[in-house]
């Protein structure tokens, strides 16, 4: 995900964004324990994206607590 389409959702779309993100991370590093990972790119992007939106969200709610 890119940081200029996460900074047009909201607070609660991007908690949801994380779950999904950390949920895939979880099965890619799984499939990767096991030998079935094919896309070994998909770890590092999804990585990233999962970086990239709790930055994003940590922003957010810094600027909605002053």
């Amino acid at each position: 995900m890119k940081a200029q389409d996460a900074r047009l959702k909201t607070i609660d779309e991007l908690k949801d964004e994380v779950n999904l993100l950390s949920k895939e991370a979880f099965n890619l590093r799984f499939q990767a324990a096991s030998g079935q990972l094919e896309n070994t790119a998909r770890v590092r992007n999804v990585r990233r994206s999962l970086a990239t939106v709790k930055t994003i969200l940590n922003e957010k709610k810094s600027s909605s607590a002053d």
